[in-house]
């Protein structure tokens, strides 16, 4: 299914934590990503109720150069009970600005939110 278009909006709460989160790691391009969260906007969500959403960089920004699309976190999802739900994944538009940020779910039903974050681990609450 291709992403549906909305009109381009701000980061929500939840989104720009989790952003904020993943990208306080450490790894090459780190910093010029962090910086482009003020310039960041949603501009599509990947389906009816999902929390996977499509991301655009307004210019000017500073580019990263990151050698892959996907940011090299490891940003595992955890449920209360400490069972592994899925992960989160940062995309970029060709290593140099924010593209996507996607909840790869492995649960039975797709999440309603993206998961906290809670004693510095990204925790699933619903």
């Amino acid at each position: 299914m291709a992403p549906l278009s909305i009109d381009p909006r701000s980061l929500n709460a939840d989104e720009r934590a989790v952003l904020e989160h993943i990208l306080a790691a450490e790894f090459a391009g780190a910093s010029q990503l962090r910086s482009q969260l003020d310039r960041t906007e949603v501009t599509a969500v990947w389906g009816p109720d999902s929390v996977s959403v499509d991301l655009q960089v307004r210019e000017p920004c500073e580019h990263a150069a990151l050698p892959t699309e996907l940011v090299p976190v490891d940003a595992h999802v955890h449920d209360p009970s400490g069972a592994y739900v899925g992960e989160i994944l940062v995309w970029t538009d060709r290593g140099a600005t924010l593209a996507a940020l996607e909840f790869a779910w492995v649960t039975d039903e797709m999440p309603t939110s993206l998961p906290a974050v809670v004693d510095g681990r990204l925790s699933w609450l619903s």
